[in-house]
């Protein structure tokens, strides 16, 4: 898998034909219920829901280390039907670890749904209640 951390200098020189900027800010991911996504999230990544305001009563910014993750009811972009959003079905996301048996140990003990076990020695996917797919990766 290649490690998309490690970009080459002809990816990451800025141009003057754009005034957007080479980088994510933030990645939204739709949920139905904000306060038992932001619970869920809050205990997979070891954060204080006290951190983790609800904004606007669809809006949840996670703190994290780098790109920002907001969780969202979407209401503008069909959260407001029965169903809510759709989920993202492929790993919307990475999330890095040290210790990857470790990392599978605990979300198992936590009772998150597995989408896969350990693959290449390298990764897994989980799902959050919501149906999004996340992928837990072996820091490099």
């Amino acid at each position: 898998m290649v490690n998309p951390t490690h970009a080459s200098a002809a990816q990451t020189t800025p141009s003057s034909a754009s005034p957007i900027k080479n980088k994510i800010g933030s990645v939204f991911l739709p949920v139905r219920d904000i306060e038992k996504a932001r619970n869920w999230y809050c205990q997979l990544l070891g954060l204080n829901k006290d951190d983790c305001p609800i904004i606007a009563g669809h809006l949840c910014p996670l703190p994290m280390q780098g790109t920002s993750i907001i969780l969202d009811t979407m209401p503008k972009w069909g959260g407001d039907r029965p169903a809510g959003a759709p989920p993202i079905e492929t790993p919307a996301c990475t999330f890095p670890t040290d210790d990857l048996e470790g990392s599978l140990q605990y979300v198992k003990s936590i009772g998150v749904e597995l989408v896969t076990e350990i693959e290449h020695d390298h990764w897994f996917v989980i799902k959050d209640p919501d149906g999004n797919k996340l992928m837990i990766s072996r820091e490099m």
